[in-house]
């Protein structure tokens, strides 16, 4: 837990932990484990889904602790989130080394989801991408969301030919992490009940970092 008040609890999420329960997984999620938290207290206490990240993504994710509060950020999510960063090791050296990636995206039946040029197909998404170092194989690059779209960041660096390691999903070849090589780094929202800016950051983790100090040794 990073944060904690009435309202709202932000948590740093482990990679390889499901965000909310599926067919196969009940009972080891983020959500289950904050509810028994909040229920040691006062077992009339809940939790609230606001958003989500991947299993294999670890990083900054945000609960509410009553249905209002979860539903007035949510319907106002584009204005109360002032920030969403992440950090990614991707595939290949990273050209040019900042830019911004701009596409539609649909989901399959199957749960993929597909970026087309055409605004007929699917929502807008875009992501701003930077990076900060990088090696033969691999870019280590910081993306900044300015829309939130399921699985967003990992179909914009495959469609930029530069796939998030681990993610065979969505192209990844590589996975020198044994996860998927993406963190969501910054949450900064406006508070729905005080209404005052909130920001939260974590480090880069340090397997991420590691994978590029090593090849600055060799």
């Amino acid at each position: 837990i990073i944060h904690e008040d009435e309202d709202i609890i932000v948590i740093d999420k482990p990679s390889g932990l499901l965000t909310v329960a599926t067919d196969k997984e009940k009972r080891k999620t983020a959500y289950a484990m904050l509810s028994d938290y909040v229920k040691s207290q006062d077992p009339q206490n809940k939790i609230f889904i606001i958003h989500r990240l991947d299993r294999e993504t670890s990083g900054l994710l945000m609960f509410a602790k009553n249905d209002k509060i979860k539903h007035q950020i949510q319907e106002t999510w584009e204005t109360t989130i002032a920030e969403r960063t992440y950090v990614a090791v991707v595939e290949g050296q990273v050209e040019p080394p900042e830019g911004t990636v701009v596409s539609w995206l649909t989901e399959s039946k199957a749960l993929i989801v597909y970026s087309s040029q055409n605004p007929q197909h699917g929502k807008k998404a875009i992501t701003h991408y930077k990076k900060l170092r990088d090696n033969q194989l691999y870019s280590l690059v910081q993306l900044n969301l300015e829309t939130g779209k399921k699985h967003q960041i990992r179909v914009h660096m495959q469609a930029i030919n530069h796939p998030v390691v681990g993610d065979d999903k969505y192209g990844a070849s590589a996975n020198p992490l044994k996860r998927m090589g993406l963190h969501a780094q910054v949450l900064a929202f406006t508070h729905p009940k005080t209404g005052k800016l909130c920001r939260f950051e974590t480090a880069i983790p340090g397997k991420f970092l590691r994978l590029f100090a090593a090849a600055k040794k060799s």
